[in-house]
C-alpha cells in the first residue's frame, strides 16, 4: 500500500471499518468519517450527498451515506445506498477495526444485512 493511500472509515452500527484505497490521482477524499464518529449523521449526509455528485459509484461514500441515513431513521434510503455500493463496479479491500480485511462489496452486504436484521427485530416488538 503506498504512503499516499486514501484513508476513509466506514461506520456500520457500532463497528468501524477503516479503509485504505490505492489512489488514482493522489488526492484524499473525505467520506465523512469524522462526522459519523462524532454522531453528526445530518452533517455526514450533507457532505456525502455533495461528494456523491462527484463520484456516484464510490463504495466508501455509499456505505457511509447508508450508515448516516440509517442513523437518521431513513431506512429505505440507507438500503438504497448499501445496494448501490453492492452494485458498484468499483471494489477494493477495506481494513476493519479488528484488523480483518474485507472486500468493499462484502462490507456493503454486511451493512445491508445488519440493517435488514435490525428492521425485522424492530417490527417484532
Amino acid at each position: 500500500m503506498s504512503a499516499n493511500a486514501l484513508v476513509a472509515a466506514v461506520l456500520i452500527g457500532q463497528a468501524a471499518f477503516s479503509m485504505a484505497i490505492e489512489p488514482q490521482t493522489g488526492r484524499t477524499d473525505d467520506v465523512a468519517f469524522s462526522e459519523l464518529a462524532d454522531g453528526q449523521a445530518a452533517a455526514a449526509i450533507a457532505k456525502l450527498e455533495e461528494s456523491r455528485r462527484v463520484d456516484r459509484d464510490d463504495p466508501a461514500t455509499l456505505i457511509n451515506l447508508g450508515t448516516a441515513y440509517a442513523r437518521m431513521g431513513m431506512t429505505e434510503k440507507a438500503l438504497r445506498a448499501y445496494t448501490d455500493a453492492i452494485d458498484s463496479d468499483e471494489r477494493y479491500e477495506l481494513e476493519l477495526a479488528n484488523g480483518e480485511w474485507m472486500d468493499s462489496r462484502d462490507a456493503a452486504l454486511r451493512a445491508r444485512d445488519r440493517l435488514l436484521q435490525a428492521k425485522v427485530i424492530a417490527s417484532r416488538r
